[in-house]
């Protein structure tokens, strides 16, 4: 079957894509307005993108009924310039969902999931304290797309709890983080305990080891 996107509702487009962009990270976003009251969201359009400089990449759609006004994670952002990516593994998971559910503008999500938070190292923007990572983020650029905006996020500080730093790396522990990630659709997720597995990457003459030399291209 083929879709051309041109010709296919949003509602389908939307449908079809988070269908396939799976297994997506979990991004629990904690910002902070103007007059200092703090907002918690989960967002799932969310990645890395670059490492110098290091870059993360969220997608937020605007307001449901007023495409041109920002979510109150986005216009955080763009108030302060500053906010916080809170890592969700399945501790959190109940929480986080919490987090989801539309309340009324002031309330403080945090309070209504049960989450405390933590003094970040760099920005104004608090941490979960539950979260076992947390990424402070400054707002490089905003892109501002019809009715969403894709932030850009540098990442000027990491937290992580130390059962889930190897310090001969330093690498993520993250088979014992029991991450999980969002699928298609409200309310599907995945688990990423026990399921990890491994596949290292050949090198040219691995794969020449296996199927004879390659052919050097012809000028």
């Amino acid at each position: 079957m083929h879709f051309d996107l041109s010709r296919t509702e949003t509602h389908d487009a939307y449908n079809l894509l988070i269908g396939l962009v799976v297994p997506r990270p979990i991004a629990l976003i904690t910002s902070m307005d103007g007059e200092g009251r703090l907002n918690a969201a989960p967002f799932s359009a969310y990645n890395y993108l670059t490492t110098e400089p290091p870059i993360v990449a969220i997608g937020v759609q605007n307001r449901p009924g007023q495409p041109m006004v920002g979510k109150d994670t986005a216009q955080n952002i763009r108030q302060r310039g500053e906010f916080v990516i809170n890592v969700v593994n399945e501790s959190i998971a109940e929480a986080m969902n919490v987090c989801a559910v539309d309340f009324p503008q002031g309330i403080n999500e945090l309070e209504k999931a049960g989450l405390t938070t933590a003094p970040s190292q760099v920005v104004a923007v608090p941490r979960i304290a539950q979260a076992p990572a947390a990424l402070e983020c400054r707002e490089f650029q905003t892109i501002e797309v019809e009715h969403s905006r894709i932030i850009l996020g540098r990442v000027v500080a990491m937290y992580v709890d130390d059962r889930y730093v190897d310090p001969a790396g330093p690498y993520i522990r993250s088979e014992e983080m029991h991450a999980i990630g969002r699928m298609n659709g409200r309310g599907a997720y995945v688990r990423t305990r026990d399921a990890f597995f491994q596949m290292p990457r050949q090198t040219i003459q691995d794969w020449e080891k296996s199927h004879g030399p390659v052919p050097k291209p012809q000028n």
